[in-house]
């Protein structure tokens, strides 16, 4: 005999599909949008579906937006010379909360990763070394993950920018290694903006 009838037994299953969300988590989640209004589980249901369909990739950097270009991309106040790397969009929110970097951001959609099939020319390498060949960079910050990933995806891709005669430096300490930016507080990022390294 089952525990749950099956429309709750399906709303359990795609809420743990979300990433740490687990079992107990997901019964959380579907009781508490169960106790709510219609209303309020449709205004979810169609924030979803709206976000979905609506976010698209920056034609520029590759961060998320709705519009052909994201926000940074078009603030004519941020420093055109100066290029932050990051694996995820995510990770550029983590770094915007510092509010110590006012350059532009690459987005890569992940790292190399040998053992996952993923190369460089399954992230958005190519079109960041095109980014810098036009020659108006002066400054490449590599601010992938410190981690095995990260730090592999941070020398294949010093290696492809040096010989366009740009600086290429490195997130400073201050981040553990094994860890991702996403969960890193404002003030230790901050330092690790203001500490980088040229790799």
């Amino acid at each position: 005999m089952p525990f749950f009838a099956e429309p709750i037994e399906r709303l359990l299953e795609e809420l743990e599909k979300l990433p740490g969300v687990g079992p107990k988590t997901a019964q959380r989640l579907a009781y508490f949008i169960l106790t709510r209004e219609t209303d309020d589980a449709q205004s979810l249901a169609d924030a979803i579906v709206d976000a979905k369909t609506k976010i698209r990739q920056c034609t520029r950097c590759f961060n998320l937006t709705d519009q052909e270009e994201c926000s940074v991309c078009t603030d004519s106040g941020r420093d055109a010379r100066s290029i932050c790397v990051v694996e995820e969009p995510r990770d550029v929110v983590a770094l915007e909360r510092t509010h110590e970097f006012r350059g532009l951001y690459h987005v890569l959609h992940g790292a190399v990763s040998p053992i996952d099939n993923v190369g460089v020319e399954d992230i958005r390498a190519h079109e960041l070394v095109e980014r810098v060949q036009d020659g108006q960079v002066t400054e490449v910050i590599i601010a992938t993950n410190p981690t095995l990933e990260g730090e592999t995806t941070a020398t294949i891709l010093s290696r492809l920018l040096r010989p366009l005669g740009v600086k290429v430096t490195r997130l400073a300490s201050g981040l553990p290694m094994g860890g991702d930016l996403e969960y890193a507080d404002e003030q230790t990022l901050g330092r690790a903006l203001t500490g980088r390294r040229e790799i």
